[in-house]
């Protein structure tokens, strides 16, 4: 047996797993009622429901299209979407997100 290091090979993480990521990692922050529609600006950007992503060798960016619970604050539960997507995209992929833009797109009012 040789007790000569090899390299493990190569791990890829597709762009959909990446979007999964941040799309259930911004469902699970308090305030977040769901995602809205993101749109699709070009063919080099992957797109799922409320996030849009430019993925690059070592480094994403992503757009995040939001619907929030009424009566919160909106700059807050935005920087908690932001601070917990950049954990998550880090501790589960080993990523270094870019940029995260948080776009509120709408308030939820339940009906009465």
């Amino acid at each position: 047996m040789s007790s000569s290091l090899r390299s493990p090979g190569l791990t890829t993480v597709a762009p959909d797993v990446l979007l999964a990521i941040a799309r259930l990692t911004a469902l699970q922050v308090d305030g977040v009622y769901a995602m809205a529609r993101a749109p699709r600006r070009s063919k080099d950007e992957h797109t799922t429901e409320g996030v849009l992503a430019s993925i690059f060798s070592d480094e994403i960016d992503l757009d995040l299209y939001l619907v929030l619970h009424k009566d919160v604050n909106l700059r807050q539960v935005a920087r908690a979407v932001q601070d917990e997507v950049h954990r998550a995209i880090t501790e589960m992929v080993g990523m270094s997100p870019g940029h995260i833009n948080v776009h509120i797109e709408d308030i939820h009012y339940p009906e009465a």
